[in-house]
């Protein structure tokens, strides 16, 4: 089967066409600046990437149909026509309480993504933008929803529920819900594969570290807690999030600075997390090489990180009662083997043995912990549109 997998934000979309039996990734691409001055870009398989400038985008309409057209392009096309395509698989980043997983998309489908607005009111609105411009070109296509909170639904209580008046949970949905469920889901999946054991037997710790990051506990192949909370701004500092902090801070500081509510949360979401603390940058990369120079607030950035990364390994290691792996994926979880070393330094007292030769690897599976560790370590590059595609297919058969 042929998928192709939309993730289609306020005014840009990626897409991906893939057969998910195989792995094999025909084309892919983006389309940027939809609305002002759309830049397109189209890479088949095989091929050098195609970029243009200046494409009439004023919707996500004319997106979708300049990535049709390009699939089944005379010169550069992969596909002969359209009816290659099986089906469309769309992620859709909230999916409330209503999902807990993928589902074919149905007017009522639909209806119950926009309630989810609310939740996530700068991404589902985007998503319903992509879905409708996909029916409206491809109307006998099937297609799918893929809910990055939809993983986590398997929470206890105990672990989604926040203490405040339980009336905010009853009457407006106030709860942990979590996010990069796509991702947790197919690392997880793919260390169980790794490991040569069922999903089932296993208790793992995935981190899904990047410029956003989450971390999420996984035993016996559901989610029962993870560090994202009722928005993406809880949990670890990010590249400029600034993850779980003292709610109190915020008055403090609107007070004093005279900041409403809008202010205060453009500097927790867009100037804070390393950026904020480092003074130099969101790209750890930049931090790795400042850090070296000998800048250090670089350096304390970079620790901070790994520090309430290491917190949360142990904190998710003792809600499920031991650890059989820890997962690192992602832009710095695949990449950045200062960061991994600095997380997995202390954790020897729970098994966690680091092979430093091991861990000098990037974006590719690989085991980085000694022979010895009883804890394994793995290194997992996520494919959050292998993982739409392969719900997508068996959803659409």
């Amino acid at each position: 089967m042929n998928i192709l997998v939309i993730n289609a934000g306020s005014s840009s979309l990626k897409y991906q066409l893939l057969n998910p039996e195989t792995q094999q990734v025909l084309a892919k691409g983006l389309c940027e600046r939809i609305g002002i001055d759309g830049k397109f870009t189209y890479k088949p398989e095989g091929k050098e990437a195609i970029k243009e400038a200046d494409v009439a985008m004023p919707t996500h309409n004319e997106a979708i149909k300049a990535v049709l057209d390009a699939l089944v392009d005379s010169k550069n096309g992969v596909i002969g026509s359209m009816k290659e395509i099986d089906a469309v698989g769309h992620r859709v980043v909230h999916g409330g309480e209503k999902f807990a997983k993928s589902v074919l998309i149905t007017n009522e489908v639909m209806a119950a993504i926009e309630e989810c607005n609310p939740l996530a009111p700068l991404h589902n609105p985007a998503n319903i933008i992509g879905i409708k411009a996909c029916q409206a070109l491809m109307p006998s296509t099937p297609m799918v929803a893929v809910f990055d909170t939809a993983f986590h639904q398997t929470m206890p209580a105990a672990a989604y529920m926040y203490a405040l008046p339980y009336e905010y949970y009853e009457n407006d949905k106030v709860r942990r819900y979590g996010f990069h469920g796509t991702s947790h889901k197919y690392v997880t999946q793919r260390a169980a594969a790794m490991l040569g054991k069922p999903i089932e037997e296993l208790k793992l710790i995935s981190c899904h570290l990047g410029n956003g990051s989450s971390i999420a506990a996984v035993d016996g192949g559901k989610s029962v807690d993870t560090s994202m909370g009722f928005t993406p701004l809880a949990g670890l500092p990010m590249g400029t999030r600034c993850g779980d902090i003292d709610a109190g801070i915020l008055q403090y500081l609107m007070n004093k600075y005279s900041m409403d509510i809008n202010q205060m949360l453009n500097v927790l979401n867009k100037k804070s997390g390393v950026e904020g603390l480092s003074c130099v940058s969101s790209d750890f990369r930049d931090l790795e090489n400042a850090a070296a120079e000998g800048n250090e607030k670089a350096g304390l950035a970079q620790k901070k990180f790994a520090y309430e990364v290491k917190k949360f390994v142990g904190a998710y290691a003792a809600a499920m009662g031991g650890a059989d792996a820890i997962i690192f994926t992602a832009g710095v979880g695949e990449n950045d083997k200062v960061v991994r070393a600095m997380v997995c330094e202390g954790l020897e007292y729970m098994g966690v043995e680091l092979d430093a030769t091991s861990n000098d690897v990037r974006g590719k599976e690989a085991v980085i912990s000694a022979s010895s560790s009883k804890v394994k370590v793995l290194l997992i590059p996520t494919n959050e549109e292998l993982m739409i595609a392969i719900d997508t297919a068996a959803l659409a058969k």
